[in-house]
């Protein structure tokens, strides 16, 4: 039973200077004296990792429940409970169908959205509306943001990329229609002003970006009002997200710090010295986002296709692009599964995140569904069959874990993605080249 002072609608914002601070589901937004808990909202994270993985240290050995889990996928082992491997799902839209190359611009659009991107160098882009931007359809209607994409890999490089395909495939995995796709941000101070409010030119960003005080100080005496009408939970919980947003803003400001002593463009660049420090950023703004139901869906380039990113923070200094292209030679493969570690590493921070986060009776991770893969396989070859993938979390949508599931040569990735699109209620009889859903996704 639930029993506070107040009773708040579930869309509360705390009001102040320049900013509308959204609140977490807290027990006051449930009607006091209810039986039984308000039922969350899901969520939907898509996190992809480009040119491919080391799919030795990758695949699991075994099949099935409580399998040991692969040298690459180690550090998500704590989630076993939630995470289900699949192998043997082809990527096969992004594979060469009469075109020259470009194996890379292809791979990303084709992994959301299961069409073959059209090769060109112009603005007639097209490719899919991707799995992300459906599910948004259905479940952001109400939300402040319909989503949010973001990256930690420049996208500013316009016209053509590679092979003759336009650099927009190339920047962004996430398509609202198959003409329009919509590039990840990449500045985590943007992310952060896009949620909680900003300035409108670049003049009132750069002063933003300059003040010392948080975004939460204008709301200082609203916050006060509304903890002394909160139970002793509540307050808790409030305390515990206005922390974390604290947190966000300081890491944001300590990255700026250090790429000062040159003139400030119109978009600010301070972005935090280590692959380490940003993904993490960019993944407490998702948390945070989805905490305080700002959006319900993400999508985020951990690595895009083709960068060339080093690691020497972890003594890797060769560029990500470059370790893809092992040769089969034993110590760059080795140095290749180091870095796919380091991916996962991330996601295992992320994955902390959401379920240290109470939403309502449960965890953001019991309602969120967490799509982690990459549209290659090998990238030694370009391989586009039999793509690494790990869905985590789904509690609520019914999925189960702690299984490595193994499907039949030439089973389309579009199966997964229409199996996980009817999750959210959409009701789809197919998606992209999909030849029905995946048996066995929710158990047996």
């Amino acid at each position: 039973m639930v029993i506070t002072k107040i009773v708040l609608p579930r869309r509360t914002f705390i009001r102040g200077l320049g900013a509308a601070v959204a609140l977490p589901f807290l027990d006051a937004m449930v009607p006091a004296m209810s039986a039984q808990a308000a039922k969350g909202v899901p969520r939907f994270a898509a996190i992809y990792t480009g040119n491919g993985v080391n799919m030795f240290d990758w695949t699991p050995a075994a099949e099935g429940i409580d399998f040991a889990f692969s040298p690459i996928l180690k550090p998500i082992e704590a989630f076993r409970s939630r995470t289900t491997v699949v192998t043997g799902l082809d990527n096969y839209q992004a594979t060469d169908q009469g075109d020259s190359g470009g194996q890379h611009p292809r791979a990303a659009p084709a992994f959301m959205s299961c069409v073959h991107p059209k090769q060109t160098e112009g603005a007639d882009v097209q490719a899919g509306t991707t799995i992300d931007q459906i599910i948004a359809e259905k479940i952001c209607r109400d939300s402040k943001l319909a989503s949010l994409e973001l990256s930690v890999d420049r996208n500013d490089v316009v016209g053509a990329c590679d092979h003759g395909y336009a650099c927009a495939y190339m920047n962004s995995m996430s398509w609202k229609t198959p003409t329009m796709p919509l590039p990840a941000e990449t500045n985590p101070r943007f992310v952060f002003e896009r949620m909680f409010g900003s300035g409108d030119t670049a003049e009132q960003r750069l002063a933003r970006a300059q003040e010392d005080r948080s975004i939460l100080d204008g709301v200082t005496a609203e916050i006060a009002k509304l903890r002394s009408r909160l139970g002793g939970h509540d307050r808790l919980k409030l305390g515990e997200y206005l922390d974390a947003i604290r947190d966000v803003e300081n890491r944001i400001a300590k990255a700026e710090a250090y790429n000062t002593g040159f003139e400030i463009p119109d978009r600010p660049v301070g972005v935090p010295p280590t692959f380490k420090e940003y993904a993490e950023i960019m993944f407490d703004l998702q948390a945070i986002a989805f905490q305080a139901d700002i959006t319900r869906v993400s999508s985020f380039m951990l690595a895009r296709e083709n960068v060339n990113r080093s690691y020497e923070e972890i003594g890797l200094p060769e560029v990500h692009h470059s370790m893809s292209h092992h040769g089969n030679n034993p110590e760059k493969m080795k140095a290749y599964s180091k870095m796919n570690t380091y991916h996962v590493e991330m996601l295992n921070y992320f994955l902390k995140k959401l379920d240290a986060a109470r939403d309502g009776d449960g965890s953001l991770l019991d309602r969120t569904v967490v799509l982690y893969g990459s549209g290659m396989s090998d990238g030694n070859v370009h391989n586009n069959y039999n793509v690494p993938i790990v869905v985590v979390g789904g509690k609520e949508q019914g999925l189960k874990g702690n299984r490595h599931l193994k499907y039949p040569k030439g089973t389309p990735l579009a199966n997964l993605s229409l199996t996980l699109i009817e999750k959210f209620g959409v009701d789809m009889d197919k998606f992209g080249d999909s030849t029905g859903e995946l048996d066995l996704l929710a158990g047996v």
